[in-house]
């Protein structure tokens, strides 16, 4: 266990707890006065984001401790869960701001779609992995995956969650590009991608979704319709100026944005806080997406490299989607900040998946370690000879 231990990637644990937990000062600070309106105490929100937090710690830690090469086994139960828990969700979900995207069970309540997030990158992980000897066969090798793929994230835009579906979509794309795809089988995918739009575009064009695009590239010619959330978000950043106003002092979540403690924490951010304050937020979660990506570069084992590459995507996807959209770059759509916005189905995920990334992070390191002793133990020895005793010991090298 203390050999484990000593291998952990401190930067890949203190990174998103202290983001997590910047996450609690900010919901608090951002739903208080939201919360005595909805008729409950102050710190309602806070209370429930520590709770999840809490467990999220402890999953952390948990699956670091588990050889992430032991998921391998359980790809098939997880994509059949997955694609259940997706299917039940249009029948037995509790249906939230239009959307039946989530699974109600009183003492606590999960989105299916966030478990969507994490087991199709295992699943797509584990499929690539063992088919990068032969992953320029376009049709024996890259599209079998992609009908999962297809169906996970239909069931995801028929609920409806664009969002979501655009994140998992993005990490899709990430993982079969980083398997060493041709290049021009991915402008066939990307052929069939822009084809399947069109005909899909008109089938889930709404009044609701057309507002929230026009809202997000002419917010003030519908100032008190799709563009009023955004304008009000304009007007935390704008107040905010390098400095911000002071932690608590926040207008705008007085009543005007109407999700300021998940999708647009970040402008209360902005405006308590304001440039640093985002600097910091922004440049937190860059460092675990570097630093998952670092690791996945590193990684000798396919399986491993793909996931870390995979689970980094998706943080730095989810990110930029909640960023572009509360600055007007992309239209709104409910997709939360990762680690800082209000939400346990997405903390919990999240944090299981830090605990994924750290076990591949240790098992790296202590490849690393071996390496360099065996090195320091025949002086004279060529890189070669070196990863031919390491072989013969049991390390399996991914030869890239």
């Amino acid at each position: 266990m203390k050999k484990r231990l000593k291998h952990l990637d401190f930067t890949l644990i203190f990174t998103p707890l202290a983001l997590s937990i910047f996450g609690l000062v900010m919901i608090y600070s951002a739903s208080m006065v939201l919360a005595v309106y909805e008729g409950m105490g102050s710190n309602h929100y806070l209370i429930k984001q520590i709770q999840w937090l809490i467990l999220g710690t402890g999953l952390l830690f948990f699956t670091a401790l588990i050889p992430y090469q032991k998921y391998q086994r359980i790809i098939k139960p997880t994509v059949i869960g997955m694609l259940l828990l997706l299917i039940f969700v249009f029948p037995f979900g509790e249906e939230v701001n239009y959307a039946k995207s989530w699974y109600d069970f009183k003492i606590f309540s999960f989105q299916p779609a966030e478990v969507a997030k994490l087991g199709l990158i295992l699943y797509l992980a584990s499929v690539y992995s063992k088919k990068l000897s032969y992953i320029h066969q376009f049709g024996k090798a890259v599209i079998p995956p992609l009908v999962i793929t297809g169906l996970t994230i239909i069931l995801i835009v028929l609920q409806p969650d664009i969002g979501t579906a655009a994140i998992i979509m993005c990490i899709a794309l990430s993982v079969i590009v980083s398997s060493g795809i041709r290049l021009r089988h991915l402008f066939i995918l990307g052929a069939v991608g822009a084809l399947f739009l069109a005909i899909a575009i008109p089938n889930l064009v709404t009044d609701e979704r057309v507002e929230r695009f026009t809202g997000a590239y002419e917010p003030f010619s519908d100032s008190s319709g799709g563009g009023y959330q955004l304008i009000q978000s304009y007007l935390a950043i704008g107040s905010g100026g390098l400095t911000g106003e002071g932690l608590g002092e926040s207008v705008q979540k007085l009543g005007y944005l109407t999700q300021p403690h998940t999708d647009f924490i970040l402008a209360v951010v902005a405006e308590e806080l304001g440039l640093i304050g985002v600097a910091i937020s922004i440049g937190a979660i860059a460092v675990i997406v570097l630093r998952g990506l670092y690791f996945a570069r590193k990684c000798e084992d396919a399986f491993g490299s793909l996931l870390a590459i995979g689970i980094s995507f998706m943080v730095g996807i989810q990110a930029f989607i909640n960023i572009g959209s509360m600055s007007g770059v992309l239209p709104i759509t409910g997709v939360t900040l990762p680690f800082i916005s209000y939400g346990g189905s997405s903390l919990l995920i999240l944090m299981i998946s830090m605990g994924i990334l750290n076990n591949i992070a240790m098992q790296v390191k202590s490849s690393e370690q071996t390496y360099t002793k065996t090195r320091s133990q025949i002086p004279d020895a060529s890189e070669e000879s070196v990863f031919s005793i390491n072989e013969r010991r049991g390390r399996k090298a991914w030869v890239k």
